[in-house]
């Protein structure tokens, strides 16, 4: 799956380790990832989430996708950062999951994400 993820690969995001139910990503905000007050814009620290989150519900082997997702956004991010996002289940029941993703700069919470995940039928 991530072979094939080409926004990951243009963002730049690389999956450091991963296994069933958990990931490690991490990304480099660069200058065109900045919004008009010169901090990382939202939308992408999402997307490194969202990878994170991705890979990890994949880890169990069927399809999945996500069914849903939020984030918090706690601490602003800036050019040059460092940006981890790291993914653990929390629920699995049936075809259904949730999963919580901290991004981190360093020992700095950036954003709490929660995702809810949904296997598709083969």
């Amino acid at each position: 799956m991530l072979a094939a993820d080409r926004a990951s690969a243009a963002l730049g995001i690389e999956v450091v380790d991963h296994g069933p139910g958990w990931a490690l990503a991490r990304m480099t905000v660069r200058p065109d990832m900045v919004n008009g007050h010169n901090l990382a814009h939202g939308g992408l620290v999402f997307a490194l989430a969202d990878t994170a989150f991705a890979c990890a519900c994949n880890g169990w082997g069927a399809v999945t996708v996500a069914a849903g997702a939020d984030i918090s956004f706690v601490r602003p991010a800036r050019t040059g950062d460092l940006l981890e996002a790291e993914a653990r289940v929390r629920s699995r029941s049936g075809r259904s999951g949730i999963y919580d993703v901290t991004v981190r700069h360093g020992d700095e919470v950036i954003a709490e994400f929660r995702g809810r995940s949904k296997e598709l039928r083969t």
